[in-house]
């Protein structure tokens, strides 16, 4: 894999979605966000994700849609249980994903962050896939951005976010980054 000077990694399908913006000027990206996420909660697949992050979700698809069918959000990536890799802010725009949040003194994390969206909840193991593709995610981001850490939305939001969860590995994660 490799990122693009445009923010756009290749091989990787590209999705675009509208929410997302200028970073501020001279900000560099420090920080990856581990998120999960599950449209309907605690279901795979389908295509309700992408479907949220383009702004298309249907309310009348499922009864939780109806609660998040206004939202704008987005994140750069979403790794799939099978770990395929979607990309849907180039790196250079500033996804909305964080929310408010909060990181080593800093608030507005969206402003130097990569988003990394999980398909998964904070009550379920990952896919061992998901765990090589987020390695491999990282190491590339790694070589052309000033990525320093990697956090848990649930770390810049405590109290108000809890994924990716408990149940996520990161003694794996980071074993899977020392042997890159």
């Amino acid at each position: 894999m490799k990122l693009g000077p445009d923010g756009r990694l290749a091989p990787c399908r590209f999705v675009a979605s509208p929410n997302h913006d200028e970073r501020p000027s001279g900000e560099r990206l420090t920080l990856l966000v581990v998120h999960s996420i599950s449209l309907p909660p605690g279901e795979y697949g389908g295509d309700a994700i992408e479907r949220l992050f383009c702004n298309r979700l249907d309310p009348g698809a499922h009864p939780y849609f109806q609660e998040i069918a206004g939202l704008r959000v987005s994140s750069h990536f979403l790794i799939r249980r099978d770990g395929e890799l979607l990309q849907f802010v180039a790196t250079d725009r500033r996804a909305w994903h964080a929310g408010e949040s909060r990181w080593r003194g800093r608030s507005r994390c969206n402003d130097f962050s990569v988003g990394v969206e999980l398909e998964g909840s904070d009550d379920g193991p990952f896919e061992r896939a998901q765990y090589q593709r987020l390695a491999a995610l990282i190491a590339a981001l790694r070589a052309r951005l000033p990525l320093r850490d990697v956090a848990a939305h649930s770390e810049l939001a405590p109290g108000r976010k809890s994924d990716p969860g408990p149940l996520f590995d990161w003694p794996r994660l980071f074993a899977a980054l020392a042997a890159r």
